[in-house]
């Protein structure tokens, strides 16, 4: 048996990244959970080739340093990276930045802070999702 591919957290503020990690256990979620506080420690460890692959990236827009927009860019446009499935959490409900996201081929984008019961139901709707289509299509 393999062991479960993570998902990836990129979130600097720890209370946020508590409530998702209470959150995907709520939903029942048993895919370990690599919570990185800022997008250069993310790409360090998506670059090493030794880190398993995750099947989701949920990501802050708004982080210390490198921002969620960049870090997005910069995954994209590199072609080991660019296909796996990220999700943003932000703050912001500017039209722009939600705009710019989906420009970058994101699979979601919540707004923070949501209600708590209303997020354990989307993370769940999200993991359901991405289990489905990330299966083989010998799977289906």
């Amino acid at each position: 048996m393999r062991p479960a591919k993570p998902l990836l957290l990129v979130e600097d503020n720890a209370d946020d990244a508590m409530i998702l990690r209470r959150a995907l256990g709520d939903a029942r979620i048993t895919e370990p959970l690599v919570h990185l506080p800022d997008a250069e420690q993310a790409l360090a460890y998506l670059r090493t080739a030794t880190n398993p692959r995750p099947t989701l990236i949920l990501l802050d827009l708004n982080l210390p340093g490198m921002s969620g927009v960049e870090f997005l860019r910069t995954i994209k446009k590199d072609a080991a990276l660019s296909e796996i499935p990220v999700v943003v959490l932000s703050t912001s409900d500017e039209r722009r930045d939600i705009l710019d996201s989906f420009d970058l081929s994101v699979a979601g984008y919540i707004v923070k802070p949501m209600e708590y019961a209303a997020l354990v139901e989307t993370v769940k709707v999200i993991q359901d999702y991405w289990a489905i289509n990330l299966l083989p299509a010998s799977h289906l």
